[in-house]
């Protein structure tokens, strides 16, 4: 699977993890060189807190295009190290 925005490949795995129709990327298969820590936290009743990345490609930024779970409840452990995005990036086998 690839994570691609603006024609850049944001993270690219054969091991992403699939959960409620969306693809979590393992962090090490992240370009970091396309990703800013947020200040931007949300809280899930099962999963937990998610804290996001914005994506930067040249001086375009996609905010809080990214999200992660650092410590996922229980339910959701699979997806602790995990990436998964939206807000236009397009998600390819």
């Amino acid at each position: 699977m690839k994570a691609i925005w603006k024609g850049k490949v944001l993270a690219e795995s054969d091991e992403t993890v699939s959960l409620e129709n969306n693809h979590y990327f393992p962090h090490e298969s992240l370009n970091r060189q396309f990703f800013e820590i947020s200040q931007t936290t949300s809280d899930c009743p099962w999963k937990g807190r998610a804290n996001y990345y914005h994506i930067r490609i040249g001086e375009d930024i996609n905010r809080d295009a990214a999200w992660h779970y650092p410590e996922p409840k229980e339910a959701a452990k699979e997806i602790k190290d995990y990436v998964a995005f939206w807000k236009g990036i397009e998600i390819k086998e």
